[in-house]
């Protein structure tokens, strides 16, 4: 059977980002570019890009155009409880951190009742987004309930790790609770990760215990869709 023109620019495109002619982070030329060069329609182009962004080749991204993308992050902390730093330092990239918002707060009930606090207890509120070689990965708002943390606001969390202030005061988390979800990234989520609005998200829950049971930490991370993937290790 003949195949379509569209199926063909696909397999050039993809076999020039195969073969190492378009780098991971290389900006593709654009579609009207490439439909000059293919001598093909524009629509034929765009059907062509999208087809190799549904596989995983190809990104757009906002503000940028379209780029090969990076081979996706593998994450463990499904079934391992490590720092994001420590983590992306096993697989050779460099992680960044910056603090988006970091002050005392007054807790959701949602919050609360994670932390099993009181009605008048206060929390820490800290947000952070997290990158990978430059490039943001995840959305990280962490509570922490101020009872047990009173000097904690004197930390600078954008080169300090969360776990090991945690485990200064002997409030190490040794047990996680974690629920999954997977959500369309919304206006301010997108802009912060740098992708397209509705773009689908991991949404992850997570619970922190100290040895005692304490629960110390409930965070809400959100990682991009198209950068990573998630190991999770069951034995019987």
């Amino acid at each position: 059977m003949t195949k379509a023109k569209y199926q063909e620019i696909e397999e050039i495109l993809r076999k020039q980002i195969t073969d190492g002619s378009y780098q991971a982070g290389d900006l593709i030329p654009k579609e009207v570019e490439l439909a000059a060069k293919y001598e093909v329609s524009r629509p034929t182009i765009s059907h062509a890009v999208q087809g190799l962004v549904n596989q995983g080749y190809l990104e757009r991204r906002k503000h940028v155009g379209t780029i090969v993308k990076q081979t996706k992050i593998a994450q463990e902390f499904t079934h391992v409880i490590q720092t994001y730093d420590c983590e992306m330092k096993q697989k050779g990239l460099t992680a960044q951190t910056q603090v988006l918002y970091f002050k005392k707060a007054k807790p959701t009930e949602e919050v609360r009742q994670a932390l099993k606090l009181k009605a008048n207890d206060e929390v820490y509120k800290l947000t952070r987004l997290r990158s990978a070689d430059g490039s943001p990965n995840v959305v990280v708002t962490t509570y922490l309930p101020v009872k047990y943390l009173t000097d904690l606001g004197q930390i600078d969390f954008s080169t300090q790790s969360l776990y090991q202030e945690l485990s200064k005061r002997d409030l190490s988390v040794i047990h996680v609770k974690r629920k999954l979800e997977v959500k369309a990234a919304n206006e301010i989520t997108a802009d912060l990760l740098d992708i397209a609005e509705n773009d689908p998200v991991f949404y992850f829950h997570t619970y922190g215990y100290t040895k005692k049971e304490i629960p110390i930490e409930y965070s809400i991370a959100t990682y991009r869709g198209d950068e990573n993937y998630f190991l999770i290790d069951l034995k019987k």
